[in-house]
């Protein structure tokens, strides 16, 4: 039996594939990495691992299916990872694993060479690791995983280089696609993104000479970590106890960090590029109301991702805000046994209508994305059954209508509702008396861009909306699919 159960409602929804946590410098560092790990468990779901090192014991490491809070919170587990100096990773299944983790997938993942041993834990996707994957077999390697991820080490194995960060590089830039990526060696923390920075990495320091990486900012706040700044994108640090080496091993790129992440994967209370994710979703909810008022009731969030949109847009448009959507915050992945019965329930297990408060009005539910649109059409009935008089669907980000192949997990293209449908057909099709996007414009505007989206020089990766794929997709051309005409 599966250790997970997915549920019909995160079915619908794009998942950000992983989150990277690091320490070293403090004591039982392992510890720390587990509450980083906690507060990233948004990133991934599915499964962890933890890494540490101790002189007297050396690595070890521990990977578990499940949540974080119900593995790494064991003083047995924990006994078993000493040391100042320890990584971590939280996982959402890949495409490499056909949706479904093996505990030979979980990572860190860890090699031993000449100069020691290194473990490292990935946070994206390498768009050239099929080829990469059968070049390597083809010259001997033996994979241990079906993770894309473990690539890395085999390139590391195979350079010439003196020390660990130097193979690192070597092999990073053999490597296409997205990823930051931490690493450690017995004395050193290693923090990478590719030169474009589509995936997040920042910098905190924690003691006297301790410091942290991690994906997001909320991993630095729940360890007392004071925030120091984020990897640049091309950037590699290599941290000892107390000193940090910065170095540049990629060709010069304009950053193209992925604008998904302020709309959905971060934590709103993470900033990112100096930008509260919060206010930066609830600036998305204003520019929705200017762009697509309607006559209504009430705006209601659809949780809890669609909640700083909606107030948002309920400050702008001056209609009230309410919780029309009650989510169950108990509800978790692993609930019952997924019967008949139970499946055809569907959202109704995560999430009910607030009746009273929607019974007879004029409702805007106000929602992430669309992605397949299964769950848009089952919140509608939901509200309907409820009594709403009307139901204006008003999305915090343009129309999903291109797979991400840079560590999201995201459905074929023909599987995406917007790239087979036009706006409003996708409204007959879900059913609502409207349904309105934010423009990639607007998007922009909300990410602190007054200018919106310059065709020419876009800031972020933004190919999930627009076609334009800042890398190009090798293994997936090489499969056939078709890249977005030239304009």
């Amino acid at each position: 039996m599966r250790p997970f159960l997915s549920h019909p409602f995160d079915d619908d929804k794009l998942k950000e594939e992983c989150g990277v946590f690091g320490v070293i410098g403090v004591a039982d560092a392992a510890t720390f990495v587990a509450l980083g790990l906690h507060a990233l468990q948004h990133r991934g779901q599915e499964a962890g691992g933890i890494v540490a090192y101790d002189p007297e014991d050396g690595f070890n490491n521990v990977r578990r299916f499940g949540y974080v809070r119900d593995n790494f919170t064991k003083p047995d587990v924990m006994e078993m990872l000493p040391g100042e100096l320890a990584i971590g990773h939280v996982r959402y299944s890949t495409a490499g694993s056909k949706g479904h983790t093996a505990i030979r997938d979980v990572q860190p993942f860890f090699g031993e060479f000449a100069m020691g041993g290194a473990a490292i834990a990935h946070n994206g996707n390498l768009t050239n690791a099929a080829s990469l994957r059968r070049n390597l077999i083809e010259h001997g390697a033996i994979f241990q995983s079906s993770s894309d991820s473990e690539c890395i080490i085999h390139l590391m194995a195979r350079s010439i280089q003196k020390s660990i960060p130097e193979r690192m590089k070597d092999a990073l830039r053999a490597v296409e696609g997205a990823f930051s990526v931490i690493a450690m060696t017995r004395t050193k923390l290693i923090g990478v993104r590719d030169q474009l920075g589509v995936r997040p990495l920042v910098l905190g320091k924690i003691g006297e000479e301790g410091f942290v990486l991690s994906s997001e900012t909320c991993g630095l706040d729940i360890i007392g970590a004071e925030f120091v700044r984020e990897i640049e994108p091309g950037e590699m640090v290599v941290i000892s106890k107390g000193l940090i080496e910065s170095t540049r091993p990629f060709g010069p790129a304009k950053s193209r960090f992925c604008i998904f992440e302020h709309v959905y994967f971060s934590r709103p209370d993470s900033i990112l590029g100096g930008r509260s994710v919060y206010e930066t979703r609830r600036q998305i909810g204003v520019e929705l109301a200017r762009e697509a008022p309607v006559e209504a009731d009430l705006v209601c969030p659809v949780p809890d991702s669609g909640t700083p949109a909606a107030i948002g847009y309920a400050a702008e448009s001056g209609i009230p805000y309410g919780m029309g959507i009650i989510r169950n915050q108990y509800m978790g992945r692993t609930f019952i046994e997924p019967t008949e019965q139970i499946r055809n329930m569907g959202v109704r297990l995560k999430l009910n209508v607030n009746r009273a408060l929607i019974k007879g009005k004029r409702v805007i539910l106000v929602d992430d994305s669309v992605v397949r649109g299964t769950t848009s059409r089952k919140i509608k009935d939901m509200i309907l059954d409820a009594g709403a008089a009307e139901v204006h669907f008003r999305i915090a980000s343009p129309p999903t209508a291109w797979p991400c192949f840079y560590g999201v997990d995201t459905p074929e293209r023909s599987k995406l509702l917007a790239a087979t449908m036009s706006e409003e057909e996708m409204r007959d099709w879900i059913g609502v008396d409207s349904l309105k996007f934010v423009s990639l414009d607007g998007l922009y505007r909300a990410a602190g861009e007054a200018a919106g989206r310059d065709p020419k020089a876009p800031k972020y990766c933004d190919a999930c909306f627009s076609g334009d794929y800042p890398v190009a997709p090798a293994d997936q051309l090489a499969k056939g699919f078709q890249m977005k005409a030239a304009e």
